[in-house]
């Protein structure tokens, strides 16, 4: 069973087992595959029309597959290979080992948001940003530029707070779990992640930067915090919704899957803080 540990806590040879596999997904163009999926989906997904891994119900299931496939992906590459998850309550600063030279890599210059340290920089050669979306080839960040505080654990427990998943009319305006912790409501905890990121991390294109598996995998483990809080609450809308992902309808772009499928992720991985 995959276990998918806190980033802090990775030895050495976990951190550049990660990355090698990263690089070569990258070197063999199936990583650029999930980028463009996820590309198209954010232009794709729109309050008033069908929208299914973003401003909608499925955003966590819709994610929590995503990144099944991602993660399938780096153990074809190296079996012991994990996602791991960035806490961003706890690691909230640039200078966290997060963006060491030995892992992410550090923020962006000030001139133009381009990387240049660790193994995603331009110079390092490995990561050509090829799913663009403007012409500029290199890693950016620009990291607390835009926004300068991440979310913190008393924000977040206030989101996990809230009883009902999601509600009428499931999209950016909706009031519950989902969007609170998307962040078109509330305090904005995981949008706000992806601004204070900043650089492509900023756009639909925001699989470029690695960071965005981790920054996920930690929605995903919120998610999983707040259903064994709220036992009683579960996936709505259950059926007949218009435009969004009911219960048990399946999930574009893979349609095999539906959201009632992937309600348990101890039946896939679970995390280290898992009894």
């Amino acid at each position: 069973m995959t276990v998918r540990k806190n980033q802090a806590s990775l030895s050495s040879d976990e951190k550049r087992r990660f990355v090698a596999a990263l690089v070569e997904l990258k070197r063999s163009g199936r990583y650029d595959e999930f980028v463009t999926t996820h590309n198209a989906f954010i232009l794709g997904d729109t309050d008033n029309g069908e929208r299914t891994g973003h401003r909608s119900p499925s955003f966590l299931p819709w994610h929590r597959r995503y990144l099944l496939e991602f993660e399938r992906a780096l153990q074809s590459v190296d079996a012991s290979v994990a996602l791991p998850y960035w806490d961003w309550t706890a690691d909230r600063s640039v200078r966290s080992s997060l963006w060491g030279p030995d892992f992410l890599g550090g923020t962006g210059r000030a001139r133009d948001g381009r990387v240049s340290d660790g193994p995603f920089s331009e110079a390092g050669g490995n990561w050509p940003i090829n799913v663009r979306v403007d012409g500029r080839t290199f890693l950016r960040r620009s990291l607390g530029s835009a926004v300068r505080e991440l979310p913190t654990r008393a924000e977040v427990d206030s989101v996990l707070a809230m009883a009902t998943y999601d509600m009428a009319p499931w999209n950016s305006a909706s009031d519950g779990f989902r969007n609170h912790l998307e962040g078109w409501r509330g305090v904005n905890l995981h949008n706000r992640v992806h601004v204070w990121v900043g650089g492509q991390m900023g756009t639909g294109a925001s699989p470029n930067d690695p960071v965005f598996w981790l920054h996920h995998a930690f929605v995903d483990k919120l998610w999983a915090e707040w259903q064994r809080r709220h036992p009683g609450s579960g996936y709505v809308p259950a059926a007949g919704t218009p435009n969004v992902v009911d219960l048990n309808e399946p999930m574009k772009p893979w349609n095999d899957v539906t959201p009632a499928d992937l309600l348990d992720h101890t039946a896939h991985y679970t995390f280290d803080t898992d009894a």
